[in-house]
């Protein structure tokens, strides 16, 4: 069985070479995300690989299903990026990793508010240039702040513990309430009381339809001034236009972000000697208060190792005839 893999880098040949010990199949590497410009290369393929930046439409589809492609693996959580419709119209399986060591992202969410309160990594800079003054470095403490915390699925949950650990008091946002985070200590308010009360809003949950811009400059407008907005999820989950404003105006104290609404044109790619024309990622990478990551945070060996797994065994499902563990279109 042959897989062709998309938006593929060096991290993730070793990391599926590897698993693929235990499976044999038969892989084909493109650098390339997935679109209309390369889908018609494919060619005697059974599943295709695809990363948080391809664009699964139904011009691509259809070309998938006329070559006789039958699966289309995401080794990403998320399934925005896939037409499921057009999926399941031209026959084709979609499966995806749910869960990949949920600790990788929630730790990282956690590195970055620490960053930015704290500002590491100023201070690093600093005294590499032997200064050692403390000006402009003041932070506060983490101790009994109001983390809020929108979405609570297996992220959301470690994300929630971590901070728990810290003495936080931990209040929460979810359509259904986890009970054994209530009994941790979490509090499962409505999304607008979460906003209202919390200093560090996080974000962990999907991007769909009904979250599509849930930071705005509605939801903006009742948090709390010099609130700090870290979101590790996707990009489109903030209205970044209405973050600017709300950075210029001081509404939003402190902005971490290891997602981009716009990131499939800039992330996983060395553009240090290129002139970058998005002129709204400038402008966020100009503000001192915002830490930018370049969707690194589920990037650790676990998560890598496991997404493997999971990506490989997925596959191997469906050529078994077996029912798909992981099917993206049950949850739509």
């Amino acid at each position: 069985m042959k897989i062709t893999f998309f938006s593929t880098q060096p991290y993730d040949k070793i990391a599926f070479n590897k698993c693929n010990e235990s499976f044999g199949f038969e892989f084909e590497f493109y650098e390339t995300h997935l679109g209309p410009h390369i889908v018609n290369v494919i060619e005697n393929t059974d599943a295709v690989c695809v990363f948080v930046n391809d664009k699964v439409n139904v011009e691509v589809i259809k070309t998938l299903a006329a070559k006789g492609v039958t699966t289309i693996a995401l080794r990403c959580a998320g399934f925005n990026n896939v037409d499921l419709e057009s999926a399941k119209a031209n026959g084709i399986n979609v499966c995806r990793v749910p869960a990949y060591s949920p600790e990788a992202v929630a730790e990282h969410a956690v590195a970055m508010i620490l960053t930015l309160n704290r500002k590491t990594h100023k201070a690093y800079n600093r005294v590499r240039e032997q200064n050692f003054s403390l000006n402009g470095l003041l932070g506060f403490n983490l101790y009994q702040k109001t983390i809020g915390v929108i979405g609570t699925g297996n992220i959301g949950k470690a994300f929630c513990k971590i901070m728990l650990g810290f003495s936080c008091r931990v209040i929460a946002f979810d359509l259904i309430a986890n009970k054994d985070l209530e009994a941790m200590g979490v509090e499962f308010l409505p999304l607008m009381d979460v906003l209202k009360q919390s200093d560090i809003v996080s974000l962990h949950c999907p991007l769909m339809e009904q979250t599509h811009h849930i930071i705005n400059k509605e939801t903006i407008a009742v948090m709390k001034k010099n609130v700090m907005l870290i979101n590790t999820s996707r990009g489109g989950l903030i209205d970044t236009k209405a973050v600017i404003d709300a950075l210029k105006s001081k509404q939003i104290g402190y902005l971490g972000i290891d997602v981009y609404e716009q990131e499939e044109k800039l992330f996983f790619r060395d553009l240090s000697a290129n002139i970058i024309e998005d002129d709204t990622i400038q402008r966020l990478m100009s503000f001192p208060n915002v830490l930018v990551t370049a969707h690194q945070a589920f990037f650790t060996e676990e998560a890598l190792n496991q997404i493997a797994n999971t990506t490989l065994t997925n596959i191997q499902e469906f050529s078994q005839q077996k029912s798909l563990t992981n099917k993206a279109a049950q949850l739509v």
